[in-house]
């Protein structure tokens, strides 16, 4: 089984330094925000207001993200956009997770962040930790399977999170940084 998921970690690490090195900035930003339509689309099937939600906030961030638990430790990396709704400015971002906890899988998810005040959004683009205990379960690929959805409420941010692909249990108490990404921005 680990044999499994030391394959899908390399396959997802080739998949995505070959999808974005031969890219130019404009090709990258777009696919940042290809993936943000898809991503708030996606949510929108379970919340049905969060266009409104994100639209009423001082800012929104979305986030994709690959997520593997080996036993007894959960890493993750990702990218995103932080888009703030007073000078319409987005803030192109990347993510790395660690954490500690039960866990075994390999997943991808995405999640919306809308900010409620605006020093929670400039927290968030300026020094990004986020820290906070985690557990979910998620069997599904492409259409088939199941995942859950959830809303987490925290530091004055909502986040909506739906798993995308893969095949994961895990319970984690995870530090997750957030950072501009300098080649986007």
């Amino acid at each position: 089984m680990i044999k499994h998921i030391s394959v899908m970690v390399i396959a997802l690490l080739l998949v995505a330094c070959a999808s974005s090195g031969q890219k130019t900035v404009e090709q990258r930003r777009a696919d940042v925000q290809k993936m943000v339509q898809e991503t708030v689309s996606s949510v929108q099937k379970h919340q049905s207001n969060i266009r409104q939600k994100m639209a009423a906030a001082p800012g929104y961030a979305v986030f994709s993200n690959a997520n593997v638990n080996l036993i007894f430790a959960s890493f993750s990396g990702g990218y995103g956009v932080a888009h703030n709704n007073a000078n319409g400015k987005d803030t192109y971002m990347k993510m790395g997770e660690a954490g500690i906890g039960l866990g075994l899988g390999v997943k991808d998810f995405r999640a919306v962040f809308i900010f409620k005040t605006r020093a929670a959004f400039d927290r968030f683009v300026e020094s990004g930790w986020m820290v906070g205990a985690h557990a979910d379960a998620a069997a599904k690929a492409d259409d088939k399977g199941a995942a859950a959805a959830a809303e987490i409420v925290a530091d004055d941010v909502e986040i909506y999170q739906l798993t995308e692909a893969g095949l994961a249990l895990q319970a984690t108490i995870k530090g997750t940084k957030y950072w501009q990404d300098d080649a986007l921005n």
